[in-house]
């Protein structure tokens, strides 16, 4: 998205940063454990629990390929895209996942293609010195971008606004749950659920079309 190419730039350096500084681990995309980053990808993959066993999906915000290695490589039933503004992260994933014939990495968003479902971990939490306004709206145009490339449904998450005031950094956003659930609810699908029972200082949004 060109009107946010400055925030796009910073927050693709900074997750650079991170993976030359961890490598290809939970650190290197800013988690905390691997276990918080695979409770997430669990979290997110409800939202195909309707659908049927196989189907395409789109990572976006896919680092070096974390979820890619919890689906399982090699995998029959999903047939997975990554994309990531962070050039070196994809790099990464191209290099650790080459020969999967089910798996793609891009950087360009002109190069996906409409997939079954679309879902995201972790690309809202980073502001990278944005104002807090205009990453708000960073957020919702990301989220409606990636609502035209799914058929059958999409899920992200963010950092909550209920986190507890001792747990909350500066660098970060904490999106309002219910803010977002609106949003989806008015203007994409009759069909959203929020979770925010899973113990994390955050929560999941899952948004599906009517017809998946």
């Amino acid at each position: 998205m060109t009107e946010f190419a400055a925030i796009e730039s910073r927050v693709g350096d900074y997750y650079a940063g991170r993976l030359h500084e961890h490598g290809a681990t939970h650190r290197g995309v800013d988690w905390p454990t691997e276990e918080s980053q695979q409770a997430r990808f669990r979290e997110l993959l409800r939202v195909a629990d309707r659908g049927p066993r196989s189907y395409e999906l789109i990572d976006w915000g896919c680092g070096y390929g974390a979820l890619l290695d919890w689906l399982g490589r090699g995998s029959d039933e999903v047939s997975y895209t990554g994309f990531d503004i962070a050039a070196e992260m994809v790099a990464e994933a191209q290099r650790r996942h080459e020969g999967d014939r089910h798996a793609r990495f891009v950087t360009d968003q002109a190069q996906l293609r409409d997939a079954d479902y679309v879902v995201a971990s972790g690309i809202f939490n980073v502001k990278a010195g944005a104002p807090e306004a205009q990453w708000r709206e960073y957020l919702a145009a990301t989220v409606r971008q990636m609502w035209t490339k799914c058929r059958r449904g999409m899920a992200f998450n963010a950092l909550t606004s209920y986190a507890a005031t001792d747990h909350m950094e500066s660098r970060l956003h904490y999106a309002d749950p219910l803010a977002l659930f609106d949003m989806c609810k008015r203007d994409l699908s009759r069909s959203v659920a929020l979770l925010h029972d899973y113990g994390l200082y955050e929560f999941t949004v899952l948004v599906r079309r009517e017809n998946g």
